[in-house]
């Protein structure tokens, strides 16, 4: 003889703790909604502003590179410049030793 099975030998439905489940989920989301919304706002705010200064940044690098260059160019030739005549190495003259020792 079969039975008809009692309520106390069915398996719970485990509803109430999917249910706190899904209720936690929710507080966290509106919990964490406003900083993480801030969050992605301020990135798109700073790739907003970024968009403006690359084009900038591009400009002063160019300048940079220019101003390397000339700059360069001027130290190099001022480098080449020699000026006229014997110049002074600081160094004894071979003649000047033989004469002082000699004395």
């Amino acid at each position: 003889m079969n039975s008809p099975a009692s309520s106390s030998s069915r398996r719970p439905r485990p509803w109430g703790t999917v249910g706190a489940g899904l209720a936690a989920v929710a507080a966290c989301a509106v919990c964490c909604a406003g900083p993480l919304l801030a969050l992605l706002g301020g990135i798109g705010a700073a790739s907003a502003l970024a968009s403006f200064w690359v084009p900038a940044l591009a400009v002063v690098t160019g300048a940079a590179t220019v101003g390397a260059y000339v700059l360069h160019r001027r130290r190099r030739a001022a480098a080449c410049e020699t000026t006229a005549g014997p110049v002074d190495l600081g160094l004894p003259a071979v003649g000047a030793a033989r004469d002082e020792h000699v004395r």
